[in-house]
């Protein structure tokens, strides 16, 4: 069960570490500098819960790394997040996609686990919905603008949804290790949010006048919760890693 928790916290760490790092990179080049410095708190939110979640990974794993060890030190091919936030950013609508998409299952994710039965997560999760509420709520308010907006806002905002699209199951798998830790009341059983996050996103679509894929899915990448990632996560840790890498002995 040890090893089950340890990369369970993983999958959670992750997600927000490289979705964090990717709107890092939004930085002095969004559209507006409201939307600039908005981008840049949810980013500091997600690094904030990522930061939490590897430390007590760490902690479960028992080999005397932390957060930065876990964060700066590992290969692409030993990280656990969804192929979903890994994505490139491409244009805003494509990162807005991106981010209803995250940020509408991280909530209901967050919101079962403050039910944890292991205390710690259930105190990370705690924290971390407020925040996550926010974030869905921001890329609701986002996507709805650019739907309703003009013929080039809609048509960039259905693209960027049908490109997230493709990336939906790899959120919800679960190994035999994750289904035992849902057994025992520590995980979330994501099957069971399934719909209901499906749900809450067609009502947001609808809102758009977007079309709602959620019942005819395009085909289906999935492999990162296995390690299995596109070389686009390569080139986010060299660039998140360099320094670490280059100077291991550092102390910051």
């Amino acid at each position: 069960m040890t090893q089950a928790l340890f990369t369970y916290l993983l999958t959670l760490g992750d997600d927000s570490l490289v979705l964090g790092q990717r709107l890092c990179e939004w930085s002095g080049t969004a559209p507006t500098i409201e939307v600039d410095l908005s981008l840049s708190n949810l980013a500091l939110d997600l690094i904030g819960q990522a930061t939490l979640l590897l430390d007590y990974a760490g902690e479960v794993e028992g080999r005397r790394r932390d957060a930065d060890a876990l964060a700066f030190h590992r290969d692409a091919e030993q990280f656990r997040n969804s192929l979903l936030v890994e994505q490139a950013n491409g244009d805003f609508a494509e990162t807005m996609a991106r981010q209803l998409l995250f940020s509408t299952y991280q909530r209901h994710l967050y919101e079962a686990l403050c039910a944890s039965a292991d205390q710690r997560i259930a105190d990370i999760a705690a924290k971390a919905v407020k925040e996550v509420r926010y974030h869905a709520g921001l890329a609701a308010d986002w996507v709805v603008r650019l739907g309703q907006g003009t013929e080039e806002s809609h048509a960039r905002m259905a693209d960027g949804m049908d490109g997230a699209w493709r990336f939906i199951d790899d959120l919800f798998t679960m190994d035999d290790g994750e289904q035992a830790l849902a057994t025992a009341g520590i995980a979330a059983d994501k099957a069971a949010l399934r719909p209901l996050i499906l749900a809450e996103l067609r009502a947001v679509l609808h809102h758009a006048g977007l079309d709602d894929r959620s019942d005819a899915l395009p085909w289906q990448v999935t492999g990162g919760r296995c390690g299995r990632h596109g070389e686009q996560l390569g080139r986010l840790l060299a660039e998140m890693q360099v320094l670490p890498r280059a100077h291991p002995e550092a102390a910051w």
